[in-house]
C-alpha cells in the first residue's frame, strides 16, 4: 500500500463495520429472536434481509437509529410471520452497546493518533456511540453521528458536516471505512480519498455502481503500517 501521510490532516473512521464488528453484533442479537419464532436463516439470507430493511428505513424521514433497529426487527416479523415482543425489541436495540471491537482496532487507533487527528462519521445515535466509545482506547477529535446531522450515510450531509466541524477541506481528510454503499461511494462524490477496510466480503453492499477506493486493506493494522512505517 502506498499512501503519503503528509497529504492528510484528519483520518475519519466509519465505526460499525470498520472499528466494531457490526456483523457479529447483529447476528448475535438477532438470531435468538428469530429462532424463538421458528425462523432459521443462513448468513447470506439474514444479512440480505437486514440490509434491505435498514436501507429502506434509513432512506425515509429521519428517525433515531434505535428506532431504525426497532423497525428493522418488525420488518423481519412482517416478512416471516411473527410479532416481536417489546422485550425482544428492547434487547435487540440495546445490543449495540455490546457489539465487539475488531481485535486490531484499539492498537491501530493508538498508533495512528500519534500522527493524525482522528474523527468518526457514523450512522448511530449519540448515546449508543457514547457507550461504544467506552471500549475504544482513544479520544476522537470529533464525532459526527447521524443524530447530530439528522441524516444517514450515504447522504452527503455527514461528510459535509465533518468538513465544517473539523475545519479541513475534502482533500486533507482520509476516510476509512468498510462499506462501499455507505462510505466509499459518497466520499468519492465529494472528492474525499477513502481507504476501504475489507472486513467482510461484498455481501453487505447492494449491487450498484461503485467508486474505487484509493486503497483497499484487509484490516487496520495494515492501514497503520502503510501510513506510519
Amino acid at each position: 500500500m502506498s499512501l503519503t501521510p503528509d497529504d492528510y490532516d484528519v483520518l475519519a473512521f466509519d465505526c460499525y463495520g470498520t472499528l466494531v464488528d457490526w456483523a457479529d453484533g447483529i447476528s448475535t442479537a438477532l438470531r435468538p429472536i428469530l429462532r424463538a419464532h421458528d425462523v432459521e436463516l443462513d448468513d447470506e439470507a439474514l444479512f440480505r434481509h437486514y440490509g434491505e430493511f435498514e436501507r429502506d428505513v434509513e432512506s425515509g424521514s429521519y428517525v433515531k437509529y434505535k428506532e431504525v433497529l426497532g423497525r428493522v426487527l418488525r420488518r423481519f416479523g412482517d416478512r416471516f410471520g411473527f410479532t416481536p415482543t417489546n422485550v425482544e425489541t428492547e434487547r435487540f436495540v440495546g445490543s449495540v452497546r455490546n457489539w465487539p471491537l475488531f481485535p486490531d482496532t484499539n492498537a491501530s487507533l493508538r498508533r495512528l493518533s500519534a500522527s493524525f487527528r482522528l474523527a468518526v462519521i457514523s450512522n448511530v445515535d449519540d448515546d449508543l456511540f457514547h457507550d461504544t466509545a467506552r471500549h475504544l482506547s482513544v479520544d476522537f477529535d470529533d464525532v459526527i453521528t447521524s443524530e447530530r446531522v439528522r441524516a444517514y450515510k450515504p447522504a452527503l450531509d455527514p461528510f459535509e458536516t465533518a468538513f465544517t466541524r473539523l475545519g479541513v477541506p475534502p482533500n486533507r481528510l482520509l476516510h476509512v471505512a468498510q462499506s462501499v454503499y455507505h462510505d466509499v461511494n459518497p466520499a468519492g462524490r465529494l472528492g474525499i480519498d477513502c481507504v476501504r477496510v475489507r472486513r467482510y466480503d461484498d455481501r453487505f453492499d447492494p449491487p450498484a455502481p461503485q467508486t474505487d477506493p484509493v486503497h483497499t486493506v484487509p484490516d487496520l493494522t495494515t492501514l497503520a503500517d502503510g501510513l506510519l512505517d
